[in-house]
């Protein structure tokens, strides 16, 4: 179906009406200058009262799926299971699609990239990836020739909120956690976030446009922040760092990509450092334009309804990722690469340091312990040591080395 010749109002169908849908609908209420209207509103939960009129709403899928007069599908719901299947289902309609749905997205990459292939039928997702931010076009269309050597950033808004609420605000974890879900910055099952689930589901998002890399979350390294202790939070303001979750593709020497999203040190006057609260800050480094940043709401309602409205504009001239990077010399994902690691435990014993190929630092406490070192990325793909309640791993500032000089650490047996 295309849409480019519309007349007058786009009409869409809604799968979703939770608070990015909410948002996305007031908007659409509130400015009737955009041209879009939503016809029909696919819940879950029929009884749960909602801010709009109850005529507009359905259980049933097939009412939006099978309306010849809806001209896209917008597709903002929780289920990855459920939100693959309407996706690909309008996909094979012929019914454009706008989704936000970074986990389902991330999980059946592949799948929905041969499917728009076969269909010809546009399937956009900005919203999935920094929320307002323009990232995903960006990469795709401005940087389509150029040769990107990193993108390192805060992508998650749900756990930056977090760690700048404990660091400038002095907030326990859990109050800090209570006060962004309040903010509708947090979910009320925040798991994914908090894990890194999230961050490692943009983070496939941002590979495929940046390096035409097709992967999937599982294949990443990433945690998130539930190990971060408060001590962590201390040692950072001491040694004059920030601690963000950082998600990077760096380009090795090889030419190959190394992928992770972890906790890290950033530099107090670094540009991430001053990402703060609900917001994501994005550095892109290229080999013709040097390093720039990227900086806007990650979290939230409205900032993240923003982007959905920038694809349905983009639908309007029959907009389509063209996945440039796949057919032109696509970067493989790398797992041959050393990590620049501080981790903390409430022992030594609890950190096993024959794991290490460098040890640089080590330090002893009552309270809590810290080893610094150089670590092989296999040697934490795989393993569960360093995800253990108690145990904290954070990367330093300059977090990838590919050469180090293996210490003895038989001097070390005794700490």
């Amino acid at each position: 179906m295309s849409i480019q010749n519309t007349k007058g109002n786009l009409t869409i169908g809604l799968f979703g009406f939770g608070i990015v849908g909410e948002s996305l609908f007031n908007v659409l209420n509130e400015k009737p200058t955009f041209g879009a209207r939503v016809k029909r509103i696919c819940i879950k939960d029929a009884e749960k009262p909602r801010s709009a009129p109850s005529s507009l709403f359905t259980t049933d899928p097939d009412e939006l799926l099978n309306d010849k007069e809806i001209d896209v599908i917008v597709e903002l719901i929780s289920d990855s299971e459920a939100a693959y299947r309407f996706v690909s289902t309008a996909l094979h309609r012929g019914k454009p699609v706008v989704s936000a749905s970074k986990k389902m997205i991330a999980e059946n990459l592949d799948a929905l990239i041969a499917l728009q292939k076969q269909t010809g039928t546009s399937f956009l997702y900005e919203a999935g990836c920094c929320a307002s931010i323009p990232v995903l076009r960006n990469l795709e269309e401005y940087y389509d020739n150029d040769l990107l050597q990193r993108l390192s950033g805060v992508v998650n808004g749900s756990t930056n909120y977090i760690l700048t609420r404990q660091a400038k605000d002095g907030y326990k974890f859990e109050q800090a956690l209570s006060d962004a879900q309040e903010a509708g910055f947090a979910e009320a099952d925040p798991s994914l976030d908090l894990e890194g689930v999230d961050a490692a589901n943009k983070l496939v998002l941002l590979l495929v446009h940046a390096y035409g890399i097709v992967a999937h979350p599982a294949q990443l390294l990433y945690s998130g922040i539930t190990g971060i202790h408060d001590a962590d939070i201390k040692l950072a303001r001491e040694k004059g760092y920030e601690v963000k979750l950082i998600a990077h593709a760096l380009k090795t020497g090889g030419g190959d990509v190394a992928a992770f999203v972890l906790p890290q040190f950033v530099e107090r006057q670094s540009r991430l450092a001053g990402v703060a609260y609900e917001y994501n800050g994005l550095e892109i480094e290229s080999s013709l334009a040097d390093v720039q940043f990227l900086c806007g709401k990650g979290a939230g309602g409205y900032p993240t309804a923003s982007a959905v409205l920038s694809d349905l504009s983009a639908l309007r001239y029959n907009y389509r990722y063209e996945y440039k990077k796949l057919t032109n010399a696509p970067s493989r994902l790398c797992d041959d690469y050393y990590l620049h690691v501080c981790v903390g435990a409430r022992s030594l014993l609890h950190i096993p340091q024959e794991h290490f190929e460098q040890v640089e630092e080590w330090v002893s406490s009552e309270r809590r312990c810290y080893l610094s070192g150089t670590i092989h990325v296999n040697k934490l793909l795989g393993t569960d040591w360093w995800r253990k309640p108690g145990v904290s791993l954070i990367l330093y500032p300059d977090p990838i080395s590919h050469e180090v000089v293996t210490s003895d650490l038989h001097e070390y047996a005794g700490i």
